[in-house]
């Protein structure tokens, strides 16, 4: 089954929201063997509507619209389609108790027209219940193509997608099914992987795919393989998996979906029954945000500090003038003591610190801006590590957050 996916909306066009709702379809579409070809957003406009709906029903059996379907003028998508299907809006009396069941739970305003006037809708739609709002799903079939209108509240539109549209299609499928499986890992490029693993990926089967996925210090790799036998097609899966981890096993984290980083680094020092404390400049607790996002991390993770101006690292972190005057604070020098004395004050077996410049000014150091120094001390060890990002703020920032855990990992790891 090929299916494109529309997002009607401006404000999705002027860049006002993100378009979380097409990741979400895509993603639940994708575990039934429906293969999205194209998603595409679109203005509130009856002809753009018409001339998408046109456009897309050329190359897919399946057209998923979100958006358009609520109680304002803008909201245009139910006459759209009236017009496309050459249908006319009738009122429904399931909606309208719905709409009514909701004002009286969960709304204290008095119902207007603009409400009532939701449970108008095409009478040649099957209707989707709508559990938590006002717009109910429409569901149209012409020339065997299934064409389906889901509200763009992202709750509203999940809820109806998994518990009405999904089984269904799920029925209508060919029973072709798709695995995918993304492997995490950090350290190198995806050109020094791909030289590693070139023979290894040239010998794939034939029905199965491979992308590289690279993101600021680490790379997925996703495996993609279609076919009819769930259990035979993840068996080939894991087969090419554990050939990858003999020839790439030291830079692997696991399985996107079965684990994180952050959830390896909770295992590791939870078995290990050692602490870290962190004392992050440049990151401005970033780190800690990713560690602490992982459910039960208070185990291992005691706390951290943000000294981000230099007159916090000398008064709390107590770094001696004379060591910023000389080696400034952006330094290997600097990095080292912080992680001592965050080790010192937080009583942990292992802190982490990280300094540095990632701009766009130089600030209170003469290093070039990207430049970061991160600093491991694990009980009387010390390890310094120097590098430079380049010059952009943002992927400075987030490559000195995934390098620190990679190094925590690796560091914890042995």
């Amino acid at each position: 089954m090929i299916c494109e996916i529309i997002s009607i909306g401006d404000e999705i066009l002027i860049g006002q929201i993100v378009n979380t709702n097409s990741v979400f379809i895509s993603k639940e579409l994708n575990k039934i063997g429906v293969e999205v070809v194209k998603i595409t957003s679109i203005s509130d406009k009856e002809k753009t509507i018409i001339d998408s709906l046109d456009l897309a029903k050329k190359n897919s059996d399946l057209i998923i619209m979100t958006g358009g379907l609520g109680p304002t003028n803008d909201d245009i998508t139910k006459h759209a389609l009236c017009k496309y299907f050459g249908d006319s809006l009738e009122e429904n009396r399931k909606v309208l108790k719905n709409i009514e069941k909701i004002f009286e739970k969960y709304v204290s305003t008095p119902m207007s027209k603009k409400n009532r006037d939701q449970s108008l809708v095409p009478s040649k739609a099957k209707i989707l219940n709508n559990s938590y709002g006002t717009a109910p799903g429409l569901w149209f079939t012409k020339d065997n193509i299934s064409f389906i209108s889901l509200p763009g509240v992202p709750f509203e539109m999940k809820e109806i997608l998994i518990n009405q549209v999904i089984p269904e299609l799920r029925k209508k499928s060919n029973r072709i099914i798709l695995i995918n499986k993304t492997i995490l890992t950090y350290g190198l490029g995806e050109s020094f992987i791909s030289e590693k693993i070139k023979d290894w990926e040239k010998n794939l089967p034939f029905n199965m795919k491979l992308a590289y996925l690279p993101n600021l210090g680490r790379v997925r790799l996703r495996l993609s393989i279609r076919g009819k036998n769930r259990d035979l097609l993840n068996n080939k899966i894991n087969n090419q998996i554990k050939k990858l981890y003999s020839l790439i096993g030291d830079i692997i984290v696991g399985i996107e979906g079965e684990t994180s980083i952050e959830q390896e680094l909770l295992k590791k020092f939870k078995k290990n029954k050692i602490t870290l404390s962190l004392a992050e400049s440049c990151t401005g607790g970033n780190i800690a945000a990713r560690i602490t996002k992982i459910p039960g991390s208070s185990v291992y993770y005691k706390g951290g500090i943000i000294p981000y101006n230099t007159k916090i690292k000398q008064e709390i972190l107590k770094i001696p003038v004379e060591l910023i005057n000389d080696f400034s604070v952006v330094s290997q020098e600097v990095a080292k003591v912080m992680a001592l004395r965050t080790k010192s004050m937080f009583k942990s077996n292992i802190s982490l610190a990280v300094t540095g410049n990632a701009g766009p000014s130089k600030g209170d150091s003469e290093e070039p801006i990207g430049t970061v120094y991160i600093c491991i001390v694990n009980g009387k060890k010390v390890i310094n590590y120097k590098f430079n990002y380049g010059k952009h703020r943002e992927r400075v920032i987030e490559k000195a957050v995934n390098k620190s855990l990679e190094l925590l990992l690796l560091e914890v790891s042995g």
